[in-house]
């Protein structure tokens, strides 16, 4: 377990890092995740081992310190984790990034772009979405005020998401968990699409395949965003059809 200091209260990032070959690779989870948990098969597995790999949790999940202070934006998560990859010398990274992790990662990409070689999407959020009380993620989450979901809220998102989210959702703090849910949920301006789609590095963006068709696909694509559904997953396409996305990934990162 490696650390840096990403705030001048220092507060603290962590990450498992795997030893291997340069350019590193940085696996970065989603809203309530912590990337061992989501990515371990994946970095580990033979399409995409020997790389220098830093399964990294964001500030307030997993590993990471739990700021109470942290306004948990995705500009600030984007910095805070742009703090982690300089201390740790992974400049021009591949990045494989999943669903909050992935508006992360298109931020970092565009304020730091120094710091990403390549970006690979996985099932990530492009666009805002509205609170919607009673739902499962981000936006059930959003729906609440802080002190509503401080007071008890949490309890009804626990009993939602059921025993496997939960067991990475505990882990992270409630006030970094509500922030980053409501941060997610209001996007940014320029939106995370339109920020994706201005970028000029390699971008592949990985969809299950039951989901249907990507929503506005085709600008993606004419903008040079490899658009690959993967089928037999649901939205943990890592942990659902782990092969399939191994082989996806490695073909994004120019591996096959």
């Amino acid at each position: 377990m490696r650390s840096a200091v990403v705030t001048t209260e220092g507060d603290r990032i962590r990450w498992v890092e795997l030893p291997g070959r340069e350019h590193a690779r940085v696996y970065v989870h989603g809203l309530g995740a912590t990337s061992p948990a989501y990515f371990a098969e994946t970095a580990a597995h033979p399409l995409l081992a020997g790389h220098r790999s830093l399964l990294i949790d964001l500030l307030g999940h997993g590993i990471s310190d739990r700021p109470t202070t942290f306004d948990h934006t995705l500009e600030a998560h984007a910095d805070a984790l742009a703090e982690a990859l300089t201390s740790a010398g992974a400049t021009g990274a591949e990045l494989v990034a999943h669903s909050m992790g992935g508006s992360v990662a298109v931020v970092l990409a565009a304020r730091h772009p120094h710091l990403v070689s390549r970006l690979v999407l996985v099932d990530a959020n492009l666009d805002p979405i509205p609170p919607r009380p009673g739902a499962v993620g981000s936006s059930g989450i959003a729906a609440y005020s802080e002190q509503e979901f401080l007071a008890g809220g949490w309890q009804e998102v626990r009993d939602r998401v059921g025993p496997q989210w939960w067991s990475t959702m505990r882990l992270a703090g409630r006030e970094a968990l509500y922030r980053s849910a409501v941060h997610l949920a209001r996007g940014t301006a320029p939106t995370m699409r339109e920020l994706l789609r201005d970028l000029e590095i390699p971008r592949t963006y990985l969809l299950p395949e039951d989901v249907g068709p990507l929503l506005g696909a085709d600008a993606l694509t004419e903008a040079g965003v490899a658009v690959v559904p993967i089928p037999d997953c649901g939205h943990n396409i890592m942990l659902d059809n782990p092969d399939a996305f191994a082989s996806a990934v490695a073909a994004a990162l120019g591996q096959e």
